[in-house]
């Protein structure tokens, strides 16, 4: 008789930033359009003065884990000192480079959600998950000792782990550093946001967006290229996703439920409720598109002082519960639909269009 396949537990990892087909941002040692970060990030570390923390803070797609993996590959391989490059960068086939880009250097703990006994993402990341830093931290690896946690993300922290997280920061080992990333800093308690120093990540120009996906993508015409920069709102990661299978069709759909959200269009929603049923994991991707649209919009309104952001980033936790309900319980894309445009149409009414 067979061995049964063990069951997923909840502190099994899974790589939800991994995009087929490309490489994983521990694998890239190419840093693209965030100079300014990383240059503040290098004088700290070549300094021999890294803070306990930093939290590395941007929208989806950007660079926010390749950033971190590569301050953790410069401190594994030289620790906090003036031997390696100016821009962090490591050789390709470093030893400590090759067990990070492996998942398996003793020096490195990744911290992100994991996966239920039915083998699907949970909804946060554990307590349980933050709690292995205790024996992380007891360990020695790497140049000088140094252990490094990378937080992928922050906003997906529970309330029991965010305070076991908030613990660690208060009393941080030596030769240790935690790198926290967020999409919504605003969401994070206001003790761990001050108990990090930030690094501010910028979304990327369409110019830079179109060079990379010439790299990447050299398969596709340049009016494509130019259509995934103006869709991806400055993230290469959207963009990339964007190329393939309906993605496009469906961001657009994302902005256009945007553009009607004070008068929803009934039959149009209902229209792309049907579709999305016939789409493998449509109702999912386009959650995701959705709430990557209204997040750009509320970013642009705060960058421009507009009011009643506090309504929006409402809004915004409120649809994601809106799709995750809808994925937890497998319901019907159309109700999942008209639910998500009430809740927009309700934003739209107290705060009004973005």
């Amino acid at each position: 008789m067979a061995p049964r396949a063990r069951a997923a537990r909840s502190e099994d990892v899974a790589e939800t930033d991994r995009l087929e087909g490309f490489a994983h941002p521990r694998e890239t040692l190419r840093l693209v359009g965030q100079d300014l970060a990383l240059a503040r990030a290098a004088r700290a570390i070549r300094s021999g003065r890294p803070p306990p923390a930093w939290l590395i803070t941007g929208p989806p797609g950007i660079g926010k884990a390749t950033l971190a993996y590569r301050i953790a590959r410069y401190l594994l391989a030289y620790g906090a000192t003036a031997e390696g490059g100016a821009d962090l960068g490591v050789p390709e086939r470093d030893a400590h480079a090759l067990q990070l880009a492996a998942g398996a250097h003793p020096g490195l703990l990744v911290l992100r959600r994991g996966l239920n006994d039915a083998g699907k993402l949970m909804g946060e990341v554990s307590v349980n998950v933050v709690r292995k830093l205790s024996g992380f931290f007891g360990l020695t690896s790497g140049a000088g000792g140094w252990r490094i946690v990378v937080v992928d993300t922050a906003d997906d922290l529970g309330d029991a782990a965010a305070n076991a997280l908030l613990k660690m920061l208060e009393e941080p080992p030596s030769r240790a550093l935690l790198l926290l990333l967020s999409n919504v800093p605003g969401r994070l308690l206001p003790t761990i946001r001050s108990r990090c120093q930030r690094l501010d990540l910028r979304p990327l120009d369409e110019a830079t967006l179109e060079t990379e996906l010439a790299r990447l993508l050299p398969d596709a015409g340049a009016a494509e290229r130019a259509a995934l920069a103006r869709l991806a709102g400055g993230s290469l990661g959207m963009a990339l996703r964007l190329a393939g299978g309906d993605s496009v069709a469906l961001a657009r759909e994302a902005d256009r439920l945007l553009d009607h959200a004070a008068v929803p269009d009934i039959a149009a929603i209902l229209a792309l409720g049907d579709r999305l049923y016939r789409i493998t994991d449509g109702l999912q991707s386009f959650g995701g598109f959705l709430r990557e649209a209204l997040m750009q919009r509320i970013r642009a309104r705060a960058l421009g002082g507009g009011a009643h952001l506090d309504r929006w980033v409402e809004c915004l936790n409120r649809l994601g519960a809106v799709f995750a309900r809808s994925d937890a319980l497998n319901l019907e894309p159309r109700q999942t639909l008209l639910t998500g445009a009430g809740v927009l149409a309700q934003a739209a009414r107290r705060a009004g269009a973005l």
